[in-house]
């Protein structure tokens, strides 16, 4: 298949990367000459410098042969006008435009016909709702949803003195006192699929497939006693802390935005009358304690600068505070983020990414594609979910027999609405679903790709 991704920047070279891994031809074009030669250094694509909403640029790019178009350069105006040129050369492309602006939200779903769009992507929107999702369940650093919300895999860390420091995870259940299932663990930067004699050490950041129902049970078993959030810091005045204080708002939330920028921050209270905005530094100790840092029940961290996000939640920590979020650009900085106590980490360029090449999959795999599919341990590991259909292999027996690729797992099990945390003897049936975690060099298109 043949995707034409305009915009060489932070998230078209992250699409890059993730769609080459996936066998994709990719055709780049930029305007900058020196980001699309570094680019062709990197990767094997096929480069056009030039406007990508012009039309010889797109017949350069041989846009009439495409399959897809995804529109990531720089403004909203820029990426529509890509998109409508695209579909005018080529009435069977699909187009993806990344939209930005909260102004033009209702407008873009109300014309996207017109538009010519197949989709748009928010990064900043898919942050904030991320960021709601942690906050309305605090003690986990990451949730994603399966099987229509009944069952999630999670992230929580391994603390000093927690119950699961040198426990082996063969002896995890007793502990927890519930089905889970550990299908990855990161130990300083390095991602595993353990098996049960791998023994849990402080610092860990282990991911754990559970029936929703039972996280309550999972983190009041561990000691992680959470309250529920009702006053909230937000440290910046970005896109992000827009879309986010409106969602908290709504909730019945009490929220604190703190911004620096002046104008900004006459725009925001404007746009935002249910909470409050504070003109002031939130990097600066004495003003963030005077804004009531120690009475806030989370606090998150959404400035313009990764180090000064990190830094504030590092600061944060020292209170105590039950939640701390902290918003990264670059996530090459991973490591660095695993030895530092951030708290939940969330990057809206990566769920922007994922959520294209989910796209991207459905469109060539229309008949058993992966009804939803997450990266997560910094991009190291996927979940994919799929439903169990007439042509899938061996339904009726028992996993304990099936042979399947290596670095894959089953990791839940779907019958009608209840999901089951699998063990050997577990089977699966024609109309389940299935959640399976594999790795980031194992790609299934479908569910029969995971057998060996």
């Amino acid at each position: 298949m043949k995707v034409i991704i305009a915009g060489a920047g932070k998230v078209g070279t992250m699409l890059t990367r993730k769609l080459l891994a996936e066998g994709y031809e990719i055709i780049l074009i930029d305007n900058n000459q020196q980001v699309l030669e570094s680019c062709s250094d990197r990767f094997d694509v096929m480069a056009v410098q030039g406007n990508c909403a012009s039309m010889e640029v797109l017949e350069q790019a041989n846009v009439k042969k495409a399959d897809l178009l995804i529109a990531v350069a720089g403004g909203d105006e820029f990426n529509l006008l890509c998109c409508m040129t695209a579909h005018g050369m080529n009435p069977d492309i699909h187009t993806i435009a990344r939209i930005r602006n909260p102004e033009y939200g209702d407008q873009i779903y109300k014309m996207r016909d017109t538009f010519a769009l197949s989709m748009t992507v928010n990064p900043e929107r898919q942050a904030a709702l991320e960021i709601d999702r942690l906050l309305n369940y605090p003690g986990f650093l990451r949730r994603d949803s399966f099987a229509r919300g009944r069952a999630e895999i999670v992230e929580l860390k391994v603390k000093p003195g927690s119950k699961l420091c040198n426990v082996a995870l063969n002896d995890m259940n007793s502990i927890v006192r519930s089905k889970v299932l550990v299908c990855a663990v990161r130990r300083d930067g390095i991602v595993s699929a353990p098996d049960g004699n791998f023994v849990l050490k402080e610092g860990d950041r282990i991911y754990v497939t559970a029936a929703s129902k039972e996280l309550t049970n999972l983190l009041k078993n561990l000691g992680i006693i959470t309250h529920k959030v009702k006053r909230v810091i937000l440290c910046g005045g970005g896109k992000v802390s827009y879309y986010l204080s409106q969602q908290l708002t709504k909730a019945g939330m009490d929220v604190h935005l703190i911004e620096k920028d002046r104008q900004r921050c006459e725009e925001l209270a404007k746009y935002l009358p249910d909470g409050t905005v504070i003109w002031g530094d939130a990097s600066n100790q004495a003003f963030l304690e005077g804004e009531g840092l120690e009475q806030c029940d989370a606090l998150v961290t959404m400035t313009s600068y990764d180090e000064m996000n990190m830094i504030i939640s590092l600061y944060a920590q020292n209170y105590n505070i039950e939640q701390v979020i902290t918003k990264v650009d670059h996530t090459e900085n991973s490591k660095i983020q695993d030895i530092l106590n951030l708290g939940s980490v969330v990057c809206p360029k990566e769920l922007c990414c994922n959520q294209i090449v989910r796209y991207v999959r459905a469109m060539e795999n229309k008949t058993g594609a992966a009804l939803s599919v997450h990266s997560f341990a910094e991009g190291q590991m996927e979940a994919l979910e799929f439903r169990v259909d007439e042509k899938t292999l061996h339904c009726g027996e028992p996993l304990k027999a099936l042979q399947l690729r290596k670095n894959v797992l089953i990791a839940c099990i779907t019958h009608g609405k209840n999901p089951e945390i699998p063990d050997g003897e577990s089977m699966y049936h024609v109309g389940d679903t299935l959640v399976v975690v594999t790795n980031g060099d194992v790609v299934l298109h479908t569910l029969n790709d995971m057998f060996a």
